[in-house]
């Protein structure tokens, strides 16, 4: 080893050992001067401000913001408590957000501190925190999620403006159906001398059909000689029924973003056909776009694959001995996965077409399209048996997003809602693209994902008579960019728009 690399080797394990300990917001008294102008020179770590520094991977393009975003959480968790110390929470609409587990990154998130000085801290990537000086509700209201100090449930309810319930209906919603018990916001509310407030969140909670705890929040605050106005903060009623108690907020999310994107899809998605489809010509239609597809598909997730590699493994006549060139390899052992799992969704079309309810189909297969599509890396010993054993087991981060996917108890309650919600869905469109994002947006696996949710995409495609529609290369950005503002703003229109635009 040269001596150059002998030093670059020894500012790594000195960044290794930080991150060991679990350390994300590296401070400057935390590596050496040399270390730390090493590891900055070949772009390991990434400065946020002055004197802090994030971990980086030195081959990321310039604007690439995956290693912030991934680090965004645990960077502020740190920054605030060098800077604060414990004298600090984050807003009331921020907390509710962190308390259904969205943890969206924001443009600006907004800090409340008894040391604040009223003005924005520039980040990375055009976000900041803007620390206000405020007092912090009292300390009994004050929780820690994931080291992010928050306002509890109920405080945070209490304290949000009324403009949320408007601006963030899917999150208001989402934490009031957290709510199991009138107690956890009536003691807020009655120790503030909240009456107008007690108003607004008793039409909230009968707005989403809690009309038990809505009596008992009005009972409470009468007995307490308080006059309460009734008022419902939302603009529409949704119908969307929630369990009783102790439903994960997740999957009341989950519900309630279907619930609100399904008319927008309808509005700007084609009706189905209705007409009977001739099922031999379709899937002789579906195996002539096969080529197509593998390589658009291929090409999006980032494969450097050709259309005579494709054709090859399609007739059986690939192999990838003599190659040494383990990229190549790699590519080559993808489109022999993706030829083996269009196998495996040709057959859920079949079904679907033959009159089987879509999402019982998906439920019942998407494991073995899931398993063909990485079962030759497994074979080549490129990754492990064990990363197909079921959803992935720990976080995973979407290059460029803001969207920070569910962690993996939650995944746990998300799919079988997702299949439930697929099930029970009449409109073949509202399948198509809701079966596609919200398969996306949960990230169930740590690979593949894109890959798979067009497989269902398609199949949803066929049991509205649509026919396969493959998703171009060239229009990726505008598809990544229309799954982002689904993802973190909710609106479901331009991807919907664009799905169109291919049929």
């Amino acid at each position: 080893m040269s001596d150059r690399s002998q030093k670059l080797a020894d500012s790594l394990e000195q960044l290794k050992q930080l991150q060991e300990s679990g350390v994300v917001a590296i401070q400057s008294k935390q590596l050496s001067r040399v270390h730390r102008e090493r590891l900055l020179k070949h772009g390991f770590i990434r400065e946020v401000i002055r004197g802090w520094y994030i971990p980086a991977m030195p081959d990321a393009s310039p604007g690439d913001s995956t290693s912030w975003y991934s680090s965004f959480w645990d960077f502020c968790a740190a920054y605030l408590s060098e800077r604060f110390d414990k004298s600090w929470c984050l807003s009331p609409e921020q907390s509710i957000s962190l308390h259904i587990g969205d943890k969206t990154v924001p443009q600006q998130l907004l800090v409340r501190s008894s040391k604040g000085n009223n003005k924005p801290t520039a980040f990375l990537h055009n976000t900041s925190i803007f620390d206000v000086r405020l007092n912090l509700p009292d300390v009994e209201h004050i929780e820690n999620i994931e080291g992010l100090n928050v306002y509890s449930l109920g405080s945070a309810l209490v304290s949000c403006s009324a403009n949320h319930f408007i601006n963030a209906p899917i999150q208001m919603r989402t934490a009031l159906s957290m709510v199991t018990d009138a107690s956890d916001v009536l003691s807020v509310l009655l120790a503030g001398n909240h009456s107008v407030i007690a108003g607004r969140l008793v039409g909230a909670f009968r707005n989403i059909g809690r009309d038990l705890i809505a009596d008992n929040i009005l009972k409470g605050m009468q007995a307490a000689d308080f006059k309460v106005q009734e008022e419902d903060p939302f603009e529409e009623i949704l119908q969307v029924s929630f369990g009783r108690r102790d439903v994960s907020p997740y999957v009341n999310r989950m519900r309630l973003i279907w619930a609100q994107m399904r008319e927008r899809v309808i509005a700007h998605f084609p009706e189905p056909t209705n007409q009977a489809v001739d099922i031999k010509t379709y899937i002789s239609e579906v195996d002539d776009k096969f080529v197509t597809d593998a390589y658009h598909s291929l090409s999006i997730e980032g494969y450097r694959v050709t259309r005579d590699l494709i054709e090859l493994v399609r007739t059986g006549n690939w192999h990838t001995e003599g190659s040494d060139e383990s990229k190549k390899h790699m590519d080559a052992m993808a489109a022999k996965g993706y030829w083996d799992a269009f196998q495996e969704v040709k057959k859920a079309v079949r079904a679907v077409l033959e009159g089987k309810n879509p999402g019982d189909v998906l439920e019942h297969t998407h494991s073995d399209w899931y398993l063909a599509l990485f079962g030759p890396s497994v074979a080549a010993g490129i990754i492990k048996q064990s990363d197909l054993a079921g959803y992935r087991s720990g976080p995973v981060y979407i290059r460029q997003s803001m969207h920070t996917p569910p962690n993996r108890e939650a995944i746990r309650d998300m799919m079988p809602t997702l299949f439930d919600l697929l099930a029970e869905e009449k409109n073949a469109a509202v399948r198509v693209i809701l079966g596609h994002f919200m398969f996306v947006y949960i990230h169930p696996y740590f690979d593949g994902n894109g890959r798979m949710g067009r497989f269902i995409m398609n199949l949803m495609m066929a049991s509205g008579g649509y026919p396969w529609t493959v998703v171009p290369v060239e229009r990726r950005d505008e598809y990544m960019q229309a799954l982002e503002s689904a993802s973190v703003k909710q609106d479901i229109v331009p991807f919907a728009k664009f799905l169109a635009s291919l049929l």
